[in-house]
């Protein structure tokens, strides 16, 4: 009973996290500027219909923000995919795309990134069921966790992924990264500072 009640309170205590918006995991490793990022393809869905995003292919068109977050349809997640979705535009100006990573289903993933109210069909976001590319950037997911539930009710059975952005230049460098743990960043930061940074590689391209 004891096991039970503290399993409860854990549970809890996770959800009451995943709903602040400055909520992140602990990252590993010392992956960042500097480094070459981990080429990887991936399940993803766009605007609710999957396909294979390669990283590898994106990078040929320019930058790209690769953004992992612990869950979809939970506050600072949702409150992040917004975000990014209404300065899609703005991203896609300075010659940059967008990928958000989480261990959520393709299911789940293609609701979500339809959803008018979150991604809205703006930008990709691809499953990381068992966090091989989150490892591959010295990111490391906290094990599923019981009794967590979602905005929309439903339980959240997968593990989380660190809130954690990495901006790479078209080489496949890594400009910057950062985190809601280490930089103390909430998740509309995550995309400003984001944004900011690329616009200011489009502007040196420019010169």
């Amino acid at each position: 009973m004891i096991k039970q009640f503290t399993a409860m309170l854990a549970a809890g205590a996770l959800l009451a996290l995943l709903a602040i918006p400055g909520f992140a995991a602990p990252a590993t490793g010392a992956f960042g500027p500097g480094a070459t990022a981990p080429d990887f393809t991936a399940t993803a869905s766009l605007a609710g219909k999957d396909f294979t995003f390669s990283l590898k292919h994106a990078l040929a068109k320019g930058p790209v923000v690769v953004y992992f977050y612990p869950a979809a349809y939970t506050g600072g997640c949702d409150l992040e995919a917004h975000t990014f979705a209404t300065e899609a535009d703005a991203f896609a100006k300075a010659g940059a795309s967008i990928i958000g990573v989480s261990a959520d289903s393709l299911a789940r993933l293609n609701k979500f990134s339809s959803d008018p109210n979150y991604c809205a069909g703006k930008f990709a976001v691809a499953s990381d069921s068992e966090g091989r590319i989150a490892a591959s950037f010295g990111l490391t997911m906290i094990p599923p966790q019981k009794g967590v539930i979602d905005v929309l009710g439903k339980p959240v059975t997968h593990g989380f992924l660190p809130r954690t952005t990495f901006v790479l230049d078209r080489e496949g460098k890594v400009v910057a990264r950062f985190s809601s743990h280490d930089d103390h960043l909430s998740p509309d930061q995550h995309v400003a500072r984001s944004l900011a940074i690329v616009q200011k590689m489009q502007v040196g391209k420019q010169h």
